[in-house]
C-alpha cells in the first residue's frame, strides 16, 4: 500500500496528491499535522528515504528560523523536534513498502512504481 504524508494547506503536497490520484493507484492519505508522527515513525520514514533528519526539516518555517537555526542539534533531537513540530517536516512524502521519496516534484513518485 502506498501512503502519502500530506498537508492539505501546502501547494506542493496538493500537487503530489493530485499526481497520485491521476495514476489510479490505491493509496492512503496520512494527515500528519492532525495526527503527529511518533519518533519511531519518523525514524522509519528517514530509513526509507535514506536521509539524515536535518534534510527533512523545512528551514523556511518561522519556528526553525527563530528557535533552531544555527544550533548544534543531534539526529536524535531532530527526530524528536520533527515529531513535536510536524509543520517542520518536508512534504509530501510518499512511501511504498521499503522505500520512500520526497515528492518534489510530484513526478518523483514514479520512482516508487
Amino acid at each position: 500500500m502506498i501512503k502519502i504524508y500530506h498537508n492539505p494547506r501546502c501547494r506542493k503536497s496538493r500537487e503530489g496528491l493530485a499526481y497520485l490520484e491521476n495514476l489510479n493507484v490505491d493509496f492512503e492519505i496520512v494527515d500528519y499535522l492532525n495526527d503527529p508522527l511518533s519518533t519511531d515513525e519518523i525514524r522509519d520514514i528517514l530509513d526509507k528515504l535514506g536521509m539524515e533528519p536535518f534534510l527533512l526539516v523545512r528551514t523556511q518555517e518561522d519556528y526553525y528560523k527563530k528557535e533552531l537555526k544555527g544550533k548544534d542539534i543531534s539526529d536524535q533531537d531532530w527526530i524528536k523536534i520533527l515529531s513535536e513540530n510536524p509543520k517542520l517536516i518536508q512534504r509530501p512524502i510518499v512511501v511504498k513498502e521499503h522505500k520512500a521519496i520526497l515528492a518534489q516534484p510530484p513526478e518523483n513518485i514514479d520512482k516508487l512504481l
